[in-house]
């Protein structure tokens, strides 16, 4: 039997996508028109920030935070090993200098203990990278206090995580990117995410200086802001204030993922859904390990991940029933180019254990029922040596 091919992750484009987009194609502007504007007012809104910034992706919303911030060659930021290594890239990006902490075992997500450890060890950290893995945000109320104990800054790379959010210690609901602990925090629109632009990333902040400064720099340093002229010539005039960067989102995109959005909620309502059978799936299995989930948080299941001790065979064997699995991630310490850096492996022992046993089974909304029945079925046999 088989109702595959089943992915691991699915975009889902709908005819309201199509129309919108056809309206784009036939409108004034294709790039820096109207509808980066409006997207972004409404991405705001979303996740209960005051401003926010598209461009043209999640790496380059990663770059822009790390120029705003003003990371420069040799300053030292950490983030955990467990992620995509855009989330360590955007501070080599600046000449500046990774530092890791290990993760929670439990969690998967970095270990705020050790991270503590490693502000004490280093003084010359100057900014942490949290990553809400998964979709399971990181309590950025506890980094804050950390952040400002050191000197910190914070960039939240929820681009597993819109929708998502934890409950602070005073009872108030932190949606990921908010702004309400961290300085920034940035999105992704590839297609395997919540919201699907084929391309395309968000930055969201509180703070108006560094909102100003993402505008500049997402357009080569450009500004036409009366306000912000160093001299005007006339109507025509530009500055180019930065060496800033061609990060920008077209029109075509902003308004597919604008599209996506209205139906973000009810995305995530099934993704939990998803989530849920699966844990009560595999609660009793005690050859298959799941994501511990803390009472505080509101999970928002970008991924689904499990734990098991024959990991490269269950990946194999759900491909031979055309269930295609993936790995998140290959510690960034282990990449080659970080090597050459001087990591190593032995570095982070609870990383390298993680990514050994971990497999990401398939998540997106359109998963039907009976195919993750199937998933669920081809898992335990497999586990079971059936």
């Amino acid at each position: 039997m088989s109702l595959g091919p089943i992915p691991y992750g699915k975009q889902h484009i709908t005819e309201e996508d199509i129309q919108a987009v056809s309206v784009a194609l036939k409108a004034d502007y294709l790039t820096q028109g109207p509808s980066i504007k409006a997207f972004e007012e409404d991405f705001a809104t979303y996740v209960g920030s005051k401003y926010a910034v598209a461009v043209s992706n999640g790496t380059a919303a990663l770059h822009l935070c790390a120029l705003a911030l003003g990371v420069e060659p040799g300053q030292k930021v950490i983030t955990t090993p467990i992620t995509f290594s855009a989330s360590a890239n955007c501070v080599r990006y600046c000449g500046g200098e990774v530092v890791f902490a290990d993760i929670d075992p439990d969690t998967f997500l970095i270990d705020l203990a050790k991270l503590e450890e490693a502000l004490k060890a280093d003084p010359e950290i100057v900014g942490i990278i949290p990553v809400d893995f998964t979709g399971l945000p990181v309590n950025l109320e506890k980094v804050r206090a950390l952040a400002d104990a050191h000197n910190c800054w914070i960039i939240e790379d929820a681009c597993h995580a819109p929708g998502g959010a934890f409950v602070d210690a005073n009872g108030a609901v932190s949606k990921c990117g908010s702004g309400m602990y961290a300085d920034l925090a940035i999105f992704s629109f590839h297609p395997v995410k919540h919201i699907a632009a084929g391309e395309g990333g968000m930055i969201t902040t509180n703070n108006e200086k560094l909102y100003q400064d993402l505008l500049r720099l997402r357009t080569h340093g450009i500004t036409k802001d009366p306000n912000l002229l160093h001299e005007n010539h006339g109507g025509w005039y530009m500055e180019m204030q930065d060496l800033g960067y061609n990060y920008r989102l077209t029109d075509i995109q902003a308004t597919l993922a604008a599209s996506q959005l209205t139906r973000a909620d009810a995305g995530m309502v099934r993704r939990r859904e998803i989530a849920k059978a699966y844990d009560a799936a595999f609660a009793n299995e005690a050859k298959v390990g799941i994501q511990t989930i803390p009472d505080e948080a509101q999970h928002a299941y970008h991924l689904y991940v499990i734990q098991v001790e024959d990991r490269k065979g269950l990946y194999d064997y759900l491909r031979e029933h055309q269930i295609y699995s993936q790995v998140h991630y290959i510690p960034v310490h282990r990449m080659p180019y970080y090597q050459e850096l001087g990591w190593k492996q032995g570095d982070f022992p609870l990383s390298e254990a993680y990514y050994d046993r971990c497999l990401s089974l398939p998540m997106f909304p359109t998963l039907t029922e009976e195919q993750q029945q199937f998933v669920i079925e081809r898992v335990l046999a497999f586990v079971n040596g059936q």
